[in-house]
This record gives structure tokens, C-alpha cells and sequence, in this order.
């Protein structure tokens, strides 16, 4: 048997999907593959109850970073930073030669409302950056209640979001999160293989990308939303072999519709959070905590990495913690596929490796 992957993705692919990936190859430019790629569309769309418009480059989801960078911030963007994957976003647009703030809170901690709205008064930022699923901490930021807050006030701020840990299991419609960019990868909760991003564009997004120089060719919001306007297409060359996948693996997301899957998600967490607690202490801050990744303290003071030696033995792996916090804590990833049943088996070869 495999290993199965319980860590924040690359998450477990089920084999059918896995299959749709040896289907004989198609043109690009062919109608086959614009009923291909608009039929991916049009099942984003309904999975996430929303009218925005929707891109699926051939890509990491890190991209939609440089993205952000080159077709949405003018001059200068507030980035909120609570963990290595934010802050990766507010290093990209730097390097992209953009200025920025920082809102920098203590890992485990979340990004509250009233900490922006402090910022946004000086009327210095056109674009706002947030991380929904904060991967290496395991902290769930208010993105529903931050977007409320952001757009009463502030609607002309640009608000963009990193769900790529989340999207695909959590839940995420971008009209009620009323954001301007929001995106993820496939290889998490979508359970994908990697390869592809996914981004839902508002309006008022594409007509930020007339008034930014200089966007590049990939990092070309606009030349991306044009091109497609004009042939359903894609300017470049795309993965037409995980699109076919995607295609697929939308149609079972569909029929287990939205409310479910997320449902599914919560439960999971629930699950593995209150088992946390038994034997560790979770790390986010309380009521912040993700529904797709659990990021626990090593109270314990145990080997991760002697763990997943023993839990390779028995076709697991689950993830070390990131950065600063490897052998700190430990993540158990709970997105895609799994079921709070899978989560129970792994715990209990960690109880029993671990002696707890």
C-alpha cells in the first residue's frame, strides 16, 4: 500500500481521478477544450455559489502572489502576517518592487477586524492581503467578518486572499466574503495532484489591473481575463491532463455539494482538535482554529520525525511543524478526502507509537 498523506498537501487522490489524468491529450485551441475549460468554470462557480469570474492557471498557488503584486497593488499594500505563508505574500510584493506595511502578529494568533481598520484610515493602502488558512500555524482568520468590516469603509481597497489551504473545504463564497481576489491550489482540499491554481476575480478587481504598469506576461490579470472574454481560452499552454481531473473531481465535489463537504470538514476538525487536547494543547489562538489543518504543540517534548518513521511502517505520514516550529508542534492535515474515520486510525497508531 501507498502511504496515505495526512499532512497540509499534497493531500490523498482518489484512483479515479487519478485516471482522468491518462486521457489522450487534446489541442488547447480546439471547441473540445473550450467545453472543457468553460465546463470547469461553470462547476467553480456552483460549487462556491458565486458569479465571479474564475481563472485556473497552470501553476503553484503562489502565482496568484505575484499576481497580486503585478496586476493589483499600485503603490503600496497592507499585509497581514500571522505565519510564514502571509508573510511569503508580503516578501512577493516587495520583491516585485511595491511598498508595504505590515500588520505582524504572534504566531498562533489571528488577524482581527479592528487591527486593519486602525491602518486603513491613513489612507496610504490600495490593496489589502490576508492568509485565510494560515498552513504553518493552523490559525482560520475571520475573513467573512475582516471583509465586511474592509468594504463598508474601504471599498475601493483592494481585498485579496490566500485560501490555498482551504478552499475546497472550508467554506468560501467570494460575494458574501465581498473580496477582490481569493485563491487556492489543487493539491489540498480539492485533492488534486498539484499543478493548477484556482482564483475568483471580482469586477472591481479586473478594472484595478487597467490602472497597474508593467503586470508582466504570466502575472497578466488582465491579459488572462481578456484572452478568455475574447475565446474561453488560455493564452499559454495549460495542463490539459489535470484539467481533465479537476473536471472530474468537480463533479463528485458537486454531488456532495458545498454544505457537505464543508460539514464533512468541521466534523473532522472537531475530531482531531478535541483529541488534541486530550494528550497536547492546540496552538492557535481558541476559536481560530482551521477546519482542514491541525497544528498541535509538542507538549510532550516527542520526535515528530522519529513518528513518522513508525508511522511510515504503517502507511502514514502526517507533517512536522514548519520553520521555527519543526519538533515544536505537529500537523495533522484533515482536507480532501478523508473522513473523520481515517483521522481516528492514524491517532491511534500515534497513541500507540507515542505511548500516550
Amino acid at each position: 500500500m501507498h502511504k496515505r498523506l495526512l499532512i497540509p498537501g499534497p493531500t490523498e487522490v482518489k484512483s479515479d481521478v487519478l485516471k482522468q489524468q491518462a486521457k489522450p491529450l487534446i489541442g488547447h485551441r480546439p471547441k473540445e477544450f473550450t467545453e472543457l475549460y468553460t465546463g470547469i468554470f461553470d462547476k467553480l462557480q456552483k460549487f462556491h455559489k458565486t458569479k465571479q469570474w474564475v481563472t485556473v492557471p497552470t501553476a503553484s498557488g503562489t502565482l496568484f502572489m505575484d499576481m497580486t503584486a503585478r496586476s493589483l497593488v499600485k503603490e503600496r499594500a497592507l499585509c497581514c502576517v500571522n505565519g510564514a505563508f502571509s508573510k511569503r505574500c508580503a516578501d512577493t510584493i516587495t520583491a516585485c518592487g511595491k511598498e508595504i506595511e505590515k500588520i505582524d502578529v504572534e504566531w498562533g494568533k489571528a488577524i482581527k477586524p479592528e487591527m486593519i481598520l486602525e491602518k486603513l484610515d491613513s489612507g496610504k493602502f490600495d490593496t489589502l492581503t490576508l492568509c485565510h488558512n494560515e498552513t504553518s500555524t493552523g490559525v482560520r482568520n475571520p475573513i467573512y467578518e475582516i471583509g465586511k468590516a474592509v468594504k463598508k469603509d474601504y471599498p475601493e481597497v483592494m481585498y485579496v486572499i490566500d485560501s490555498v489551504s482551504a478552499m475546497g473545504g472550508d467554506k468560501v463564497v467570494p460575494e458574501e466574503i465581498q473580496c477582490d481576489l481569493i485563491y487556492a491550489s489543487t493539491q489540498k482540499a480539492y485533492a488534486l495532484p498539484p499543478g493548477l491554481a484556482i482564483g475568483f476575480v471580482s469586477e472591481a478587481a479586473i478594472k484595478r489591473t487597467a490602472e497597474v504598469p508593467n503586470r508582466g506576461r504570466y502575472t497578466d490579470l488582465k491579459g488572462l481575463y481578456d484572452y478568455y472574454m475574447k475565446k474561453q481560452q488560455t493564452p499559454s499552454t495549460p495542463n490539459v491532463s489535470l484539467l481533465y481531473a479537476l473536471s472530474y473531481q468537480l463533479d463528485r465535489m458537486l454531488e456532495e455539494t458545498s454544505e457537505g463537504r464543508h460539514k464533512r470538514h468541521e466534523e473532522m476538525a472537531k475530531w482531531t482538535q478535541e483529541w488534541a487536547k486530550k494528550h497536547f494543547e492546540m496552538f492557535p489562538e481558541p476559536g481560530y482554529e482551521s477546519i482542514t489543518v491541525s497544528t498541535i504543540k509538542n507538549t510532550q517534548g516527542k520526535s515528530v520525525a522519529d513518528l513518522n518513521k513508525e508511522l511510515a511502517k504503517r502507511d502514514y505520514m502526517i507533517s512536522n511543524g514548519y520553520g521555527d516550529l519543526k519538533e515544536k508542534t505537529f500537523r495533522i492535515g484533515h482536507m480532501g478526502e478523508w473522513t473523520t474515520d481515517d483521522i481516528k486510525d492514524v491517532c491511534s497508531h500515534i497513541e500507540e507509537i507515542w505511548e500516550l
